[in-house]
């Protein structure tokens, strides 16, 4: 809520997470569209490709961890490959996606 001198207290909106159109690849497969939902810049965003939705956290120092529909988060480090894709473990995105 914001309150403002004078005025009753308004609440806003909550910020509306950022939804990105990508290609995404998983496990040498085919590319296929996808989308990249960003809650929080460099901190918390997920790809959903098809019905899978693979989610990645950052701790802020460093450490980034991937969970997918199925199994336990496991840290993943980001590569970038030769068809300008980011790739993290297996799973990679190409496109036009904001860097942090």
């Amino acid at each position: 809520m914001v309150a403002v001198e004078g005025a009753p207290a308004v609440a806003l909106p909550a910020e509306t997470p950022l939804q990105v159109p990508l290609e995404c690849r998983l496990e040498q497969g085919a590319w296929q569209p996808c989308t990249m939902t960003i809650e929080q810049m460099g901190e918390h965003w997920w790809l959903q490709v098809g019905q899978q939705r693979l989610e990645f956290r950052s701790n802020g120092r460093g450490a980034l961890t991937l969970k997918g529909s199925q199994g336990a988060p496991r840290e993943v480090v980001p590569v970038w490959g030769n068809d300008q894709a980011l790739c993290w473990d297996g799973v990679c995105a190409k496109g036009s996606f904001p860097l942090d």
